[in-house]
């Protein structure tokens, strides 16, 4: 008898129907046929009377006789039908960024009227992958899926030791057989983009330290709430040219908004990046070491921590390379009246901002906390099709 074994990937056509007959009375539903691969859902339906309910097989079955040698580390990387990834803003255009920010708006509706009987996560699992810790990124996450009927599991940074432990391109097979979606939160952008190249299911990108898109849409989200709209808004970044700015000028090279990132000499975001957006020639972009000047005429203030994590080793050094860069009551006043302030959390009130901007009626930051959930769930919406 020939030895069996187990790996992740989609059932062929074949072994599909060679299973219809396990589930006597039930429905076998499939997708439609790819090239070369059968991308197959088994759907064990109750009766017409009751809810159905599903059960993805996502593990191949083989006999030792049908793989004698291992496969290569190109094999089994699936096309995913129907899916994409949110790993990157640019990946997507003008109007769906806009439809996921409107459905996050209705959405977000829903909840606050009190009702829960919106659960189209209901019977889904996702995998939170966190190789850097956060309190927003996993209870936004956590608790926006359970809203809307899902369940989430939590993997700590020593959970998986991805990279270390076991290679990316394994934890992104095994996730994907236990779950219908994965979020990760990482430092290195490859690792992102390697779960998303070996997964089967989506992943959606909680940060990396090249960007941060979950964020940005929160903030467009937000912008939108309390000013009506996001185009043709100046938004002044002030601070270190970091990940969140990243995203910032990736969304300006979907959407027209005056994007400013005010920084210190040698702080400056990607130059590749800053490049990619100016050449869409979508929206006004621009880099400056003057943060008093730029911010003048803004409709948001932004900033973020000058020492990100990873980097609180050169704390002491990034203070005094930062000085005049703090947003103050000063420089708020310089922005004028109109101008809101923002800030993606955590804040080292006294440091980039002062504990008086933060409390001020203009402060919108914790209403962009919240919506971080809000667009999150909107993308996880998107990207399953809902």
């Amino acid at each position: 008898m020939s030895a069996i074994f187990s790996h992740c990937t989609p059932i062929t056509s074949d072994k599909a129907a060679s299973l219809s007959s396990s589930f006597s009375g039930h429905n076998l539903r499939r997708s439609a046929q790819l090239p070369g691969k059968f991308f197959s859902t088994i759907s064990v339906s109750s009766p017409a009377s009751s809810p159905a309910f599903r059960s993805k097989i996502a593990c191949q079955i083989s006999s030792s006789s049908a793989a004698t040698s291992p496969p290569s580390s190109s094999v089994n990387v699936q096309v995913k039908s129907g899916q994409k990834d949110f790993l990157h803003i640019s990946d997507f255009d003008k109007a769906t960024i806009l439809k996921i920010l409107d459905r996050a708006a209705e959405v977000k509706a829903l909840l606050k009227s009190g009702d829960r009987t919106f659960l189209p996560f209901k019977g889904k699992t996702m995998a939170m992958i966190f190789a850097k810790p956060s309190m927003r990124t996993r209870v936004s996450f956590e608790t926006g899926f359970s809203l809307l009927g899902g369940h989430a599991i939590y993997l700590g940074p020593n959970d998986i030791q991805m990279g270390k432990r076991e290679e990316t391109r394994d934890v992104a097979r095994v996730l994907s057989c236990y779950n219908d979606i994965i979020m990760a939160r990482v430092f290195a952008h490859q690792d992102i983009l390697d779960l998303a190249k070996y997964a089967t299911v989506p992943v959606v990108n909680g940060l990396t330290d090249y960007n941060h898109p979950c964020q940005i849409m929160a903030d467009a989200l937000t912008i939108i709430e309390h000013i009506g709209h996001l185009e043709e808004t100046k938004v002044i970044y002030v601070g270190d040219g970091n990940n969140v700015v990243h995203s910032w000028l990736l969304l300006a090279s979907v959407i027209p908004f005056h994007f400013v990132c005010a920084c210190p000499k040698g702080f400056e975001p990607d130059e590749q990046t800053v490049e990619k957006a100016r050449e869409a020639g979508i929206s006004k972009i621009e880099i400056t070491n003057d943060p008093k000047e730029a911010v003048r005429g803004a409709d948001v203030v932004y900033s973020d921590v000058w020492a990100s994590m990873g980097q609180k080793e050169e704390a002491a050094y990034r203070r005094q390379a930062f000085k005049g860069f703090q947003v103050d009551e000063n420089l708020m006043k310089l922005a004028g009246p109109k101008a809101y302030f923002m800030h993606c959390l955590p804040a080292e009130r006294g440091v980039e901002v002062t504990d008086e901007v933060i409390e001020a009626p203009n402060s919108i930051v914790f209403p962009q906390a919240e919506n971080r959930m809000h667009a999150q769930n909107a993308i996880m919406l998107h990207l399953f099709g809902l």
